[in-house]
């Protein structure tokens, strides 16, 4: 039986290279999806007249919570065989369809790396998530029981987060999470918790991104294969040509953090750096066993990285390589992405919320290596772990309070009272 079929942006649609949706095709069951799109496990909405977004309201009187009760734009509605993909960007309905089928399509990459559906946070009181969409909030949010998408205003123009993989993806990723870790334990909550939640929703979109045929063939004809190279996976949640928020392929140490931290989005850095230094490890483990690359190129890559001559030296070498055997690199990529998918899935599955640090998170990273592989890759993982100071540094107190564009107290962490 065929899935449902979406268009989605790979990347923001106002970037040259992406400014064509893809098609892709979601595991809903063609037929199965209702106007909105909708399912049994979420609805998606466009409010008319919603003047805030979910969360405490501005006078501290009263938590506004889904679902929506007021006037909503016109559904997207299935075409005769059940598909989206029919509809044109620049209408209510394809931001609503674009939405859903973002969130769908992420959870498919997502429950297949788990092995099994992946519950949302509030399945005990709420029947389904509402996906919804607010243009007047400068921000995004996942929460108890919704995903709520604003848009941005910083670089002229409105943008809306709806139309943004990137974002929605982060912040499904959040979701994630807090339904497979938990929240914030307020008695036993550290800054490496904060971390940790922000780069665990930065992997989220950027594995995920991977997923996009375009984005991976561009990416690989940029490159060449040197993901070292500014490129568009390891740019998150880009929001011009030229501005990311965060960046994975990064040079933070926790060693910055030893005497203390403010924001736990840069805390996070150092740990994304380090997984995202295992993909590349991984990439070059698989390109060698595809004999697209020699045992001698992977070892120059590693002496020299981090250092001047790593980029006119190994650029070139990449060049060659990439040019006698494209198909192998693609192989290899997709095969160095799956692998750490599905040991983040794992890793997570595990972690306990209470006293969270990063050395936790590195060693079990470890134990589900020795569980897949026996540790073939144990010496990469190390070394790409010890190279950011995890394990070796430990990181210091908060040094001020949250500000008001943290994520770790706000609408996310709100749960209902007993």
């Amino acid at each position: 039986m065929e899935g449902t079929r979406f268009r989605l942006f790979p990347q923001p649609h106002f970037l040259d290279s992406f400014s064509e949706p893809e098609t892709v095709v979601v595991s809903s069951i063609a037929g199965t999806l209702a106007p909105g799109p909708s399912d049994d496990r979420m609805y998606t909405i466009f409010p008319i007249g919603k003047k805030q977004p979910y969360g405490i309201s501005p006078d501290g009187s009263d938590v506004l919570a889904p679902p929506w009760m007021g006037a909503i734009e016109a559904p997207a509605m299935p075409d005769a065989e059940g598909h989206f993909d029919y509809l044109e960007p620049g209408t209510p309905q394809f931001e609503t369809a674009h939405l859903f089928g973002t969130v769908r399509f992420v959870m498919d990459i997502w429950e297949e790396y788990f092995g099994r559906i992946i519950p949302w946070q509030s399945d005990k009181t709420h029947d389904r998530v509402e996906l919804t969409i607010l243009p007047s909030l400068e921000n995004a949010y996942s929460g108890y029981g919704f995903i709520e998408m604003g848009g941005d205003r910083k670089n002229g123009g409105y943008k809306p987060f709806s139309l943004n993989f990137d974002v929605i993806a982060h912040e499904l990723g959040h979701a994630i999470i807090y339904s497979e870790v938990g929240v914030p334990d307020p008695e036993n909550v550290t800054g490496e918790y904060f971390g940790f939640h922000e780069s665990a929703a930065d992997l989220v979109a950027l594995i995920s991104s991977l997923h996009f045929n375009s984005l991976v063939d561009l990416l690989l004809e940029n490159t060449h294969g040197n993901l070292y190279m500014l490129n568009a996976v390891n740019r998150i949640a880009e929001l011009s040509d030229n501005k990311q928020i965060r960046i994975a392929a990064n040079d933070k140490r926790l060693g910055e953090f030893a005497k203390g931290w403010v924001k736990e989005h840069h805390l996070s850095q150092p740990l994304t750096g380090a997984f995202f230094d295992i993909l590349v490890d991984l990439f070059h483990e698989m390109l060698l066993d595809y004999g697209a690359i020699s045992a001698e190129m992977e070892d120059l890559s590693d002496q020299l990285l981090a250092t001047a001559d790593y980029a006119p030296v190994m650029q070139e070498l990449f060049d060659e390589a990439y040019a006698a055997q494209p198909d192998k690199f693609k192989l290899a990529l997709l095969d160095a992405r799956d692998i750490l998918g599905t040991y983040l899935a794992d890793t997570w599955q595990r972690i306990n919320r209470r006293d969270l640090n990063f050395v936790d998170i590195a060693e079990i990273f470890l134990e589900v290596d020795q569980e897949h592989t026996g540790g073939r890759f144990e010496r990469l993982i190390r070394g790409n772990f010890k190279l950011r100071d995890i394990g070796y540094v430990d990181v210091g107190p908060q040094l001020k309070p949250l500000g008001k564009d943290s994520h770790a107290n706000s609408v996310r962490t709100m749960v209902p009272m007993d």
